[in-house]
């Protein structure tokens, strides 16, 4: 079926009669009748091309239960729920709508609001847990608005799906400090929902949202500093109210994150987690665990990703390499990166880490240093250290040499320069 531009000129015709002719037109013809909002007109042609079923949407099965429970609780706009709540949930509940928030994927986090309304739209579908995306239930207002990542209004018929153009609906993305979309809030009902002031209401709404996410990102980074990733060695986050140990896969997944800032996938982390078969699914699981150790440091889920750099361990033995300092790197070398892991993402990043540094401490004519390189497969032991003498990694014998200053110290030796960016980050953040 051919698909033809909708003639230029004129304002878009927004009453239902002629929206539901232009509707009507397009599904059979492909033509886009003169006048169809263009932001409307370009989501129908999504929505045509994704394969949506105009008369049954397909939210597909979400989230449940637990499962929902702590996907929700680990969000960070969960506590901004109560904000919401009183600036347009109780007025909603007396006007009969629905107020719902979802996540940067489409999934409906909360919907509240008017109990008969919610059990109508809960008949389509449009329930906590559910994906109401473009591509899985065509034009929809929180749909639209994260396809789009403008604030958008679908009005009866401009809905793709039959079922579903009863209602009225008006959304806007909601965006971190960073600018990136970590949600969308909706306003989905009968005819108040398609006046302009619900419009207006959503985005003031969402502008406040966006400060208070702002100030509190602004408020943890001046309390301890950024966050960082211990990784060689016993892995830990360090957040402005401390450290927090972290499980093997916990480690792994904030490892991997660290080394792709603009984010993976559940089916790239599933690859780069396990040798085998790996679902999507117990990645998804895994993540929304670790959302609980980790906060809001941790954010998205299409792709997954770390809400701002990190600085790391890894990182700091990187930035003394790239500047010469084959000391100071080898000082920084706590033990091979998550040495227990089996993951393939992380065996490559030990093993171009080792690489890197057994190749400087080999070139470097620092004996001390050159005893000192990291041993590919095995964990360094660690034995007293006395005036004279340091153990190497690789022989387990004393290399007597000048003293070696001791692994994981966080005191730069005194051969080293100036702190790099990497390095002061991870100080600062790691300092008790």
């Amino acid at each position: 079926m051919a698909e033809r531009p909708a003639t230029p000129g004129g304002p878009a015709r927004r009453d239902p009669r002629s929206v539901r002719a232009a509707y009507d037109v397009f599904l059979g013809t492909g033509a886009l009748l003169p006048g169809v909002d263009p932001l409307v007109a370009a989501s129908w042609r999504r929505s045509l091309r994704s394969g949506v079923d105009p008369d049954t949407p397909r939210p597909g099965e979400g989230l449940a239960g637990d499962e929902l429970e702590a996907y929700r609780a680990a969000h960070p706009l969960a506590s901004l729920m109560p904000v919401v709540r009183e600036l347009v949930v109780d007025g909603a509940r007396d006007d009969g709508l629905v107020v719902a928030v979802s996540d940067d994927a489409g999934r409906l986090l909360w919907v509240e609001g008017s109990a008969r309304t919610r059990g109508a739209v809960e008949r389509v579908g449009f329930a906590e847990g559910a994906v109401w995306r473009e591509e899985r239930v065509g034009t929809n207002a929180p749909g639209t608005a994260l396809a789009t990542r403008r604030p958008v209004q679908v009005l009866g018929a401009e809905h793709f799906s039959r079922p579903v153009q009863d209602l009225n609906c008006a959304a806007a993305p909601i965006r971190g400090p960073g600018g990136e979309v970590v949600g969308v809030l909706d306003v989905t009902g009968g005819l108040p929902a398609a006046s302009h002031v619900v419009l207006s209401l959503v985005r003031a709404t969402v502008a406040t949202l966006e400060r208070e996410l702002a100030a509190r990102a602004v408020a943890a980074d001046g309390r301890h500093g950024a966050p960082a990733l211990r990784l060689l060695g016993t892995p830990a986050v360090v957040l402005p109210d401390g450290a927090r140990r972290l499980s093997l896969r916990h480690a792994e997944i904030l490892a991997l994150l660290a080394e792709h800032p603009r984010g993976l996938s559940a089916d790239e982390l599933a690859v780069l987690l396990h040798p085998g078969d790996l679902s999507a699914v117990t990645v998804r699981a895994e993540v929304s665990r670790l959302r609980r150790v980790a906060g809001t440091l941790l954010v998205g889920s299409r792709p997954y990703r770390l809400a701002r750099p990190v600085a790391t361990d890894v990182g700091v033995v990187r930035e003394r390499l790239a500047r010469g300092d084959v000391a100071g790197a080898v000082a920084a070398y706590g033990g091979p990166l998550l040495v227990r892991s089996s993951a393939p993402g992380i065996e490559r990043l030990r093993a171009e880490l080792a690489a890197e540094l057994r190749a400087a401490v080999h070139a470097s004519d620092d004996a001390a240093c050159s005893t000192r390189g990291p041993a590919p497969t095995t964990v360094p032991r660690t034995t007293p250290r006395g005036p004279a003498s340091c153990t190497s990694p690789t022989t387990a014998a004393p290399c007597g040499a000048r003293p070696c200053p001791p692994r994981g110290a966080r005191h730069r030796p005194a051969l080293s320069g100036p702190a790099t960016p990497a390095e002061h980050e991870f100080d600062v953040a790691t300092r008790p």
